[in-house]
């Protein structure tokens, strides 16, 4: 959510910066409802300044044994005038409120311009697409051939866009999850298991409620939702509270399974497993201290590629412009992992600065000093990495002719094998 005394103040350049984003963004309306709301506090004011001279008139008159019943009645009058005009006021705040929340974060200045992924830059790229001397298959022949990926019995139990892994593949998931927390650990980052669930007011937190109710999966009967992504439980675990200074920049990385309707999907790669309506990822999230988010971002996507790395996958790093830009994010770098039977870079992982945006929705602050008033932080979040899409990409690069798949030896340990099949 931006600041409304930002969006009062200086209008065209709020919309200078947001010109660049996808939408149509009402900002007549919001400042409208917003004046309302000043004018009737500033006439608040003056009916509950007029209310206490009207109440030390009646103890005036009360010292001096006079009548003050006509002066009672109209301080009941203005006293009733007032609640109501407290209620309007509510009514109008409610409204300011559900409007700001539709409105996105506003691009960090380094982002480029653009209206589509087309206009997407590509910052750097790792490792060297591998010549295959066959014609490589893709993820989904290699596993069905295995026996380890049976997407014809995980239809029959749940539906299309699930997975069922067996064997060495169930296997691979559970040690791709083990490596990239105990990595992330290593890099000082505190692991966290949440709730893979959370209420309306932590998904409003982190931007999912309400513009993306559609993309949820909801529990009837209950206010809760299954996660979408541990972005939503990690980043609220301080919400509403007020750290000091020194406890930031705080690090997180959080193994969960992913929910999503994938209801916007019609035109992605849906092929195989990477695109799911039930998938497992480990993500890092970190609370900074303003003056420090840009860099925590650039650690924060180094330790994402470090995965890659050092299961030598080659991928490229690319700076989203402003028309392809996640709602609450100012600035992300998504790191796109090459698939040999694709002929192409996948997303794998998305890493973003979201500013002070999460954080005023969710109250998450912080002080500089006893004394200091408190400060809005900035959160950060990473996938490091999506494990299903892991999955795909070590299928398709280490697989052999004869329809292997070798291990990389960073996973040889947590495997107790170096070959699949």
């Amino acid at each position: 959510m931006l600041d409304m005394k930002l969006i009062r103040t200086e209008r065209s350049a709020v919309e200078a910066r947001l010109s660049g984003r996808n939408g149509d963004f009402n900002m007549d309306r919001i400042l409208a409802e917003e004046n309302k709301r000043l004018s009737m506090l500033s006439e608040l004011d003056g009916m509950r300044a007029k209310l206490n001279e009207v109440s030390a008139e009646i103890g005036k008159l009360a010292r001096e044994k006079k009548d003050s019943s006509a002066i009672k009645a109209d301080m009941k009058t203005l006293s009733d005038s007032i609640k109501e005009r407290e209620v309007q006021i509510r009514e109008v705040e409610e409204s300011v409120k559900s409007l700001s929340l539709m409105i996105p974060n506003m691009p960090d200045e380094s982002v480029p311009r653009g209206k589509s992924e087309e206009e997407n830059q590509v910052v750097r790229s790792w490792g060297k697409p591998r010549e295959f001397a066959f014609t490589p298959k893709n993820h989904q022949e290699i596993g069905e051939k295995l026996g380890i990926l049976d997407l014809k019995r995980a239809a029959k139990i749940a539906g299309s866009r699930f997975a069922l892994y067996r064997g060495m593949g169930a296997k691979l998931e559970r040690s791709l999850m083990s490596f990239m927390l105990n990595t992330h650990a290593k890099n000082g980052y505190e692991e966290v298991l949440p709730p893979f669930m959370a209420n309306a007011k932590s998904m409003t937190g982190t931007g999912q409620l309400p513009k993306f109710e559609e993309d949820l999966f909801k529990v009837e009967g209950g206010e809760y939702y299954l996660i979408p992504t541990a972005e939503v439980p990690v980043t609220n675990i301080y919400a509403d509270e007020i750290l000091e200074i020194g406890e930031l920049t705080k690090k997180f990385c959080a193994y969960t399974p992913c929910f999503r309707r994938e209801a916007g999907s019609y035109g992605k790669v849906t092929a195989g497993i990477i695109r799911q309506h039930q998938f497992n990822k480990v993500e890092l999230v970190k609370l900074s201290a303003p003056e420090n988010s840009m860099a925590e971002l650039e650690s924060l996507t180094a330790d994402a590629e470090s995965i890659l790395q050092m299961m030598e996958l080659p991928y490229r790093v690319v700076a989203l412009c402003t028309g392809d830009l996640g709602f609450a994010s100012s600035k992300t770098y998504d790191l796109e992992v090459w698939l040999p039977s694709m002929q192409k870079y996948v997303e794998i992982s998305s890493c973003s600065n979201f500013t002070d945006f999460q954080a005023r929705r969710a109250g998450i602050r912080f002080k500089r000093d006893q004394k200091a008033k408190p400060e809005l932080v900035h959160t950060l979040n990473g996938s490091a990495l999506a494990i299903g899409r892991t999955v795909v990409a070590l299928f398709e690069n280490y697989q052999t002719e004869e329809g292997r798949v070798e291990i990389p030896a960073a996973l040889r340990h947590y495997m107790g094998a170096d070959l699949i099949g």
